[in-house]
């Protein structure tokens, strides 16, 4: 599942990782207030994916596509270990790509337990992804 030649996103990891960092400072912001879970844990999910996606492409020169986590995750695992813990912490989440931007029959009311929960998640996954990559946000400049 890789994207074709002609794709306009960027092969560069750390792009792609200076992304998830951008939705990680935004889950946080939201986070503080209790109306705005729902795109708290949004952002969350895109954290997740971006930074999957980072580290699959550092590893392997190849932009995967798709946003289903555990798809992604399982990739990871391929090339690292460590994210073999991961599968069960992202596969709840992958629901909420859609769950949190558009209205549903039957809304799920996120709680401010989950989306903390989730929250730690994503910090642990790109906390060992940015200390992989060596990733500096503070002196990271997009080309």
């Amino acid at each position: 599942m890789s994207r074709a030649n002609n794709s306009t996103d960027s092969r560069r990891y750390y792009d792609w990782f200076y992304r998830s960092e951008l939705d990680l400072l935004s889950a946080r912001a939201l986070i503080e207030d209790k109306r705005l879970y729902d795109p708290a844990v949004f952002h969350c999910v895109q954290a997740i994916e971006k930074s999957f996606k980072a580290f699959l492409l550092f590893n392997t020169r190849r932009l995967f596509d798709g946003h289903n986590l555990v798809w992604l995750c399982k990739q990871c695992v391929l090339l690292h270990e460590f994210f073999r813990s991961c599968i069960s912490k992202t596969a709840p989440l992958n629901r909420y790509y859609i769950e949190t931007r558009y209205p549903a029959d039957v809304p799920e009311l996120i709680t401010k337990e989950f989306a903390e929960n989730t929250l730690k998640t994503v910090i642990e996954i790109t906390d060992f992804i940015r200390e992989y990559l060596k990733f500096d946000f503070n002196s990271y400049k997009l080309k």
